[in-house]
C-alpha cells in the first residue's frame, strides 16, 4: 500500500520561531494505524556556487565559506546560502547572499537544482544556483555570521568531499552535480 499516502487527521502548531515552525500532524496510514508526525516548517533557502573563472575552464576557482555552525559546534566549508526573505525570488536570494557573505556580485546567475534538505522531518527546499562573471566588492556580514571566504580550485573542492573536508550536504551536492557539466 505504498502508493496510498497517509491522510492528515489533525494538525497543531507546537512552536513558532524566527527561522522555523514545528507542527505536529496526526495521520492515518492505509493500514489504519495512526501516528503523530513532527514536522519542521521552513520558508526555503537559496545557495550559490560562485565561479571566479569561466566555469568551463580546465579547473576553475570557486568561492567557499569557512563558517562556524553552532548546531554542530564546528566550522564547515560551504557555498554561500541563506533563507528566502518575504516575496523574494530564489534567484534574488542567491545573488543577495553571495554579495552579503563574500562581497562579490554576479553578472550571471543560473539555476542548478532544487533539493529537499531532510524530507523525513522538514519541508525545507534549497534552490541552488551557479554564479559567474563576478565583480569584487565589500561583504555585508550579519553580526552572528562567523565566516572567512576561501578561494579553492574546483578539483580540490571535489577532493575535499571525498576526504571529509566538505561535509555540508548542500555544498557537496552542488559541487558533485555541477561536476557533471565541468571538466574538473
Amino acid at each position: 500500500m505504498a502508493d496510498k499516502p497517509p491522510k492528515k487527521l489533525a494538525s497543531s502548531r507546537a512552536f513558532t520561531g524566527n527561522l522555523i515552525s514545528v507542527d505536529v500532524d496526526t495521520v492515518r496510514y492505509a493500514d489504519g494505524h495512526e501516528k503523530a508526525v513532527e514536522l519542521v516548517r521552513h520558508g526555503g533557502a537559496s545557495a550559490i556556487l560562485a565561479f571566479l573563472d569561466d566555469p568551463k575552464s580546465a579547473d576553475p576557482r570557486i568561492l567557499l565559506l569557512r563558517q562556524y555552525r553552532y548546531a554542530v559546534k564546528d566550522y564547515l566549508l560551504e557555498i554561500p546560502a541563506g533563507g528566502l526573505e518575504k516575496d523574494e525570488s530564489p534567484r534574488d536570494c542567491a545573488a543577495r547572499e553571495l554579495k552579503e557573505e563574500t562581497g562579490w556580485t554576479a553578472g550571471r546567475v543560473e539555476p542548478l537544482a532544487s533539493i529537499y534538505t531532510t524530507p523525513g522531518f522538514t519541508d525545507e527546499v534549497i534552490h541552488i544556483f551557479t554564479a559567474s562573471d563576478l565583480s569584487p566588492g565589500e561583504a555585508e556580514l550579519e553580526k552572528d555570521e562567523l565566516l572567512e571566504v576561501e578561494t579553492v580550485r574546483f578539483s580540490e573542492a571535489l577532493r575535499r568531499i571525498a576526504s571529509g573536508g566538505i561535509a555540508d550536504s548542500k555544498t557537496a551536492f552542488a559541487l558533485l552535480f555541477a561536476s557533471r557539466f565541468l571538466k574538473a
